[in-house]
């Protein structure tokens, strides 16, 4: 019995000694991509549907509402659409039928290329150049570097 305890702690001290710790310290460098996309969207909202006391604050919020909807077309083509479709049946006939659609994520360095008016409809034209999206983040993350390192 003392013997196979003895050959359990020498197992258990060479196992220990393979621990997935590692005693060293790995720099990253960043891996500048070849190419970057250029994505546009487009956003359209109608003036008249606006609510305003005139014509004027219907426009101010149709220009509004088309670059947050040109804002969401981006940001389907950056994080696409998330669909949850449900459809109930009673006796083999579908009773209802549901389709819900989403989309969540951060626009950063969007421009906008144009806005007019088209009839009663207001336009908005964005472009997102991912060579500015891409120097947007590395900017946004601080350069570290190592202050101490401690071996044990």
């Amino acid at each position: 019995m003392k013997k196979s305890s003895c050959v359990a702690v020498i197992l258990l001290s060479l196992l220990s000694g393979c621990s997935m710790v590692a005693d060293r310290h790995i720099e990253w460098e960043t891996v500048e991509p070849k190419s970057f996309p250029v994505l546009k969207a487009i956003g359209y909202a109608p003036m008249s549907q606006q609510p305003g006391a005139n014509d004027q604050e219907r426009m101010l919020l149709a220009m509004k509402a088309s670059k947050l909807e040109a804002y969401r077309e981006l940001a389907e083509q950056v994080y696409g659409q998330r669909i949850n479709a449900e459809a109930s049946m009673q006796q083999v006939l579908i009773g209802d039928d549901q389709l819900n659609a989403s989309v969540s994520g951060i626009i950063r360095g969007a421009r906008v290329v144009k806005t007019y008016p088209v009839g009663d409809i207001y336009a908005t034209e964005l472009e997102l150049d991912f060579k500015q999206v891409y120097d947007l983040y590395l900017n946004s993350q601080p350069t570290r570097r190592i202050k101490n390192v401690k071996y044990y």
